[in-house]
């Protein structure tokens, strides 16, 4: 039996030490990037007899911005990452810089075990289906898989045009081959890089021979230490498979310690999870980071926060909700409709840059103002509510500017109304909404191209105006026309209730 030992590393033993320090879902996030880069090198110093290797699962980017890309990047990059897992949000950027990131990278794309690109894409060859790593003489097999529903999660066009995703059973019956494959090559230490969700790693962990560790991503879930049908299942020989999964939005990552007998099962393990804000931002990486990026802009100064929900999926949000008041007011518009998964950061009491408002908001997303009926209005938001059943949340209520509602726990609407400048409502017949009724609606491009299944809102090939920048624009323009300390607020205007 596997045991979670409190330390892994027995000289008196003669089995294969190996210590993974593993990444997923960063999302761009660069002040996270270079607290890990401290983190990375506080790893490389600690002397130990185990190998070491520096593994991401994905989704280290976010959002079209390619400056930002190349950001992402050259952290990868300077934390010595070796193998990368393809997320779905790589795919954000348009191909040709997608393209020009992994072939300039010092670490490896994979993926191509279930990511399929067009033999004319830019993308083509930049993802290998698994790899092979040599330390102190031990082989370690890599292989990486990208999400199954990665179309879910892309907006038509840029990337979405030139890719193939296989479903999960034909992604788990073609990684079993490629396993398969390593093992015949005399590799008998097998991790997977998954970009896939804990659900989908859950059946890949029972259902597979020959991985030993699967590090996971994409579902955002934090799995701490090692515990026995939770992250510690057993494989089809029944023998033992880690899963690993550290959060979102490199709040956190981990390192995980493994002993192999010479067959190459685990004996021992010890997983830690640790916090990123623990470590430093050295100036040298913040000004290689500002080399690409540019300097922030300071915008203005915030004076009082509320709290930040615990999970902005299905919560009312008032840091989102300044920044769709910002796209209402700024645009002109009737109301403003955002996702919550869209919101990746909180403000902060003191003074704000730029740079903060583009990390809480930073998909880079082309706004759209459109127009939509009250009966588009209410479908859009009823589909928001589906995240309260919805495994891993998505794809998030959708935040108002302009209205106010009402959802019970079980994502019901059982209110909805029009709000005014000077506060004062008007109720909507969420039973029977009007058609006729049409409004200027301000919302991003994915949205508006029918994005996570909002389809109602796919309006953009009939937009009254595409605007060539996203929301943190308007933030920025929005605080600095307040010219005084700005309150965030919370007003309730989404109300969450027990059914």
């Amino acid at each position: 039996m596997i045991t979670n030992s409190l330390n892994p590393y027995n000289p008196g033993n003669n089995n294969t030490k190996t210590s993974i320090l593993y990444m997923n879902d960063f999302h761009a996030k660069l002040p996270n990037l270079e607290r890990l880069y401290t983190a990375s090198k506080a790893f490389d110093s600690f002397e130990t007899n185990a190998d070491k290797l520096k593994l991401s699962s994905g989704d280290d980017g976010l959002g079209e911005d390619p400056i930002l890309s190349k950001a992402v990047s050259k952290l990868l990059d300077m934390i010595g990452i070796t193998k990368r897992q393809t997320g779905n949000h790589e795919f954000d950027v348009i191909p040709s810089v997608h393209a020009e990131n992994a072939k300039n990278a010092k670490y490896q794309e994979l993926g191509n075990i279930n990511i399929h690109t067009k033999s004319s894409s830019p993308l083509n060859g930049i993802m290998a289906r698994s790899a092979i790593e040599i330390h102190n003489g031990n082989k370690y097999g890599i292989v990486g898989i990208g999400p199954s529903d990665m179309f879910k999660r892309l907006k038509d066009g840029v990337s979405k045009d030139d890719l193939t995703i296989d479903d999960i059973n034909t992604t788990i019956a073609n990684l079993q081959k490629e396993v398969d494959k390593l093992k015949s090559q005399g590799v008998n230490k097998i991790f997977l890089l998954s970009h896939s969700g804990y659900t989908n790693d859950i059946q890949i962990a029972k259902q597979t021979r020959g991985i030993d560790v699967i590090l996971g991503g994409h579902s955002h879930d934090l799995l701490e230490g090692v515990t026995e049908n939770k992250n510690l299942f057993y494989n089809l020989d029944n023998e033992p498979v880690i899963i690993t999964q550290a959060g979102k939005d490199g709040e956190y990552f981990g390192i995980l310690n493994l002993e192999f007998d010479d067959k190459g099962i685990i004996k021992s393990v010890q997983n830690n999870v640790i916090p990123t804000s623990i470590f430093n931002r050295p100036l040298p990486v913040k000004h290689a980071v500002e080399e690409i990026i540019g300097k922030p802009e300071h915008v203005g100064v915030i004076n009082s926060v509320p709290p930040a929900p615990k999970n902005r999926l299905i919560e009312n949000n008032p840091h989102g909700n300044f920044l769709v008041d910002a796209m209402r007011k700024e645009l002109g518009v009737d109301i403003a409709l955002l996702n919550a998964a869209n919101i990746r950061g909180n403000f902060e009491k003191g003074k704000v840059d730029t740079r903060k408002v583009s990390e809480i908001t930073p998909f880079k997303n082309n706004l759209v103002v459109a127009k939509i009926n009250e009966k588009e209005l209410v479908d859009a938001i009823k589909l928001g509510g589906r995240s309260f059943v919805h495994p891993d949340n998505k794809p998030g209520i959708v935040m108002v500017s302009g209205l106010k509602y009402t959802m019970n726990d079980k994502g019901e609407l059982l209110k909805l109304s029009y709000v005014d400048d000077n506060g004062n409502e008007k109720a909507i017949d969420i039973n029977n909404p009007n058609p006729d009724k049409i409004l200027r609606v301000a919302m991003d491009d994915f949205y508006a191209t029918g994005g996570d299944g909002f389809s109602m809102l796919n309006k953009k090939h009939e937009a009254e105006a595409v605007y060539n920048f996203d929301k943190d624009k308007l933030a920025c323009d929005y605080i600095k026309k307040i010219n005084e300390p700005v309150n965030i607020v919370d007003d309730k205007r989404i109300e969450i209730v027990k059914s």
